[in-house]
């Protein structure tokens, strides 16, 4: 599968995953943990970009809990008729790209957003676009934040490779902190789950 089909497959997901299906579930022990992150460490007017943010449920727990800067992109145009209905006042308030990542990443400003994060939305960058990792960490003046799924712990993280075979599209395996380290950012925490890993980069320079 190539870039391009990957893409193809989440801009016209319906079912599992879809942005009906997000909604219905509403925020979760995530969108616990994303606050918590931010709660000690931004002001509640910090700008936020969520990466691939589906219908907003992870975004309106963060409004609920006072932050109000909030942004999103998310590939599926349908992310966003969806939010209007279930998160009414996030739809009202938010700014959001109705793009693929790739397509938005280098018309973000150095340092536009304070902090930004993803929820097992970077698993799912096709290699051939690992040049956006680059472009996001750019945008971001002090906190990156990946909710990822990384595979079997105890193979290393340049063994794992993708996961193809569980879902109907890809699912590729990475070292985070060895993505970032790159472009001026340290971990500083790391939580694991028993799905994902959730890990905090602060900018250094």
């Amino acid at each position: 599968m190539d870039a391009n089909d990957v893409r193809r497959k989440w801009a016209n997901r319906s079912g599992e995953f879809s942005p009906e299906y997000y909604a219905y579930y509403g925020p979760n022990e995530t969108s616990e943990s994303i606050r918590r992150v931010f709660e000690e460490r931004l002001d509640p007017s910090a700008s936020i970009l969520e990466l691939g943010c589906g219908p907003g449920r992870h975004l309106s727990h963060l409004r609920e809990h006072g932050f109000e800067n909030l942004h999103g992109v998310d590939i599926n145009p349908d992310c966003f008729e969806v939010m209007a209905d279930a998160y009414p006042d996030l739809a009202d308030c938010g700014t959001f790209h109705a793009a693929a990542i790739e397509e938005v990443a280098e018309e973000f400003s150095p340092g536009q957003f304070d902090a930004v994060y993803s929820i097992e939305t970077l698993q799912h960058i096709h290699p051939d676009d690992a040049w956006v990792f680059e472009a996001l960490a750019r945008s971001a003046s002090d906190y990156f934040v990946t909710v990822e799924n990384e595979g079997d712990q105890s193979v290393p993280p340049e063994d794992r490779g993708v996961n193809d075979d569980e879902y109907d599209f890809p699912l590729y395996y990475r070292d985070w902190e060895a993505v970032f380290a790159p472009f001026d950012f340290e971990q500083v925490a790391c939580e694991r789950g028993d799905r994902d890993t959730l890990r905090v980069f602060r900018r250094t320079d």
